[in-house]
């Protein structure tokens, strides 16, 4: 009888892309996959450490799946298990610890014996470009996250990324293009590049342009999305593609503060005004683009003021939303030993706001696309209705008869309800 492993995925798109093929991998090496709620042998935590949010979501996820079967074995693998092994190993129900520099190991490592204790795999991250020799497949999925780079060289002072992911480094350009055929193949329709710098993808000369120009011309493949991207990093080339190629027009540009101040102690490498100047010049390049940002509050010494700062230019500014973290102190992170700590009250209070006026602008943004007609790339029926999305990551649901998994068609958008659209099929 073939061992079920079931997966859990913690964090950034990264962190999905690694999951789709460590579960391509197991499944090769003869594991039945199965859902996370069903019952399995053997469970695979993709951990991610970069809030405290996200190592007490790892420990929740274990006295859960221990609960509902206590004699399930479970695997930790990624960034919180490459800095936080021996903690982790020392949890209950816990088998495998695997950090970042083994994770691709996956299927070998669940093979050695726990017998006389956790098997501990965290060996040095090797510097380099790299190859991944799966493809992440899912048949459950239009969209399909292509890996094209990992590791980032900017330490901020806040970022424990750099320890738990290592340095900067790209994705073997063939290799890449080998899986995106791959996943075209497959029926993926929709391609999102990830990493966690992908702006800095280079690999024998070639740049983030080079592979967006090569997988335009991967018939099968109708949309590019570019996930997280640095806007230092991203050069004015890449908005033409969203205007007249197959890229779409989404940006995720992180900001993390509107003060200049705070953007110096965070070890940033632009100013605010170097920031806005790239957002409007890809607002006026791009009609119709969706804008989002990472803003982080509570970063030690943010005053009113500073804060201040930061929401005056959100409400003034293009973007169509913003994802809000709370700063926390890291193990690795330089900030841990700044003073002038905020409370936590006070961050819940400015970070309730900004999610608030993030609602706000989300709701602008869909109002300003009524009346439209877009192409939406369908997923799958929810009570009744088809939903999809569109190349701005508008989310579209539709009534319809008709099986429109990984149909992409026109639809015009005819009304606004909470934070998605419905349209009618032309």
């Amino acid at each position: 009888m073939k061992m079920r492993i079931s997966f859990i995925t913690l964090g950034c798109r990264l962190n999905q892309a690694e999951t789709a093929i460590l579960q391509q991998q197991c499944s090769g090496q003869g594991w039945t996959v199965v859902h996370a709620d069903e019952p399995a042998d053997v469970a695979v935590i993709n951990t991610c450490t970069v809030t405290a949010h996200g190592d007490a979501d790892t420990r929740r996820l274990i006295y859960r799946l221990l609960r509902i079967n206590r004699d399930i074995r479970i695997a930790l693998v990624g960034c919180q298990s490459q800095v936080q092994s021996e903690e982790l190993a020392a949890l209950p129900g816990v088998h495998w610890v695997i950090g970042t520099g083994a994770k691709m190991e996956l299927a070998d490592i669940l093979r050695q014996d726990t017998s006389a204790g956790p098997v501990v795999a965290v060996p040095e991250i090797e510097a380099g470009s790299f190859t991944i020799a799966a493809a992440g497949m899912d048949p459950n999925r239009t969209r399909a996250h292509l890996k094209i780079q990992d590791g980032c060289d900017f330490f901020c002072s806040y970022c424990e990324i750099p320890y738990a992911r290592g340095r900067a480094r790209s994705r073997d350009f063939d290799d890449l293009l080998r899986e995106a055929k791959q996943l075209a193949a497959a029926g993926h329709r929709e391609l999102v590049l990830t990493g966690i710098n992908i702006g800095l993808y280079a690999h024998e000369g070639r740049t983030l342009l080079d592979v967006v120009r090569a997988l335009q011309d991967i018939p099968d493949v109708l949309r590019i999305r570019i996930s997280s991207i640095e806007a230092t990093t991203l050069g004015d080339e890449l908005l033409a593609w969203m205007v007249n190629g197959k890229l779409c027009r989404f940006l995720h540009l992180p900001l993390q503060s509107g003060s200049d101040e705070i953007l110096q102690a965070m070890h940033r490498r632009y100013t605010l005004a170097d920031y806005d100047a790239f957002v409007q010049r890809a607002l006026h390049a791009v009609p119709g683009l969706c804008l989002g940002a990472d803003v982080l509050v509570g970063f030690p010494g943010e005053s009113d003021q500073h804060f201040n700062e930061t929401l005056n230019y959100l409400q003034n500014s293009g973007h169509s939303y913003f994802h809000v973290f709370s700063y926390s102190d890291r193990r690795h992170n330089l900030s841990r030993n700044f003073p002038d700590k905020v409370p936590q009250a006070v961050i819940e209070r400015r970070s309730r706001v900004l999610r608030e006026l993030s609602a706000q602008k989300r709701q602008r943004y869909l109002a300003r696309n009524l009346g439209r007609t877009e192409h939406v790339l369908f997923e799958n029926r929810k009570r009744g209705w088809w939903t999809g999305l569109t190349d701005t990551y508008i989310r579209v649901r539709v009534a319809s008869d008709r099986d429109l998994h990984n149909a992409w068609l026109p639809v015009a958008l005819t009304a606004v309800e909470d934070q998605q659209m419905i349209g009618r099929l032309l």
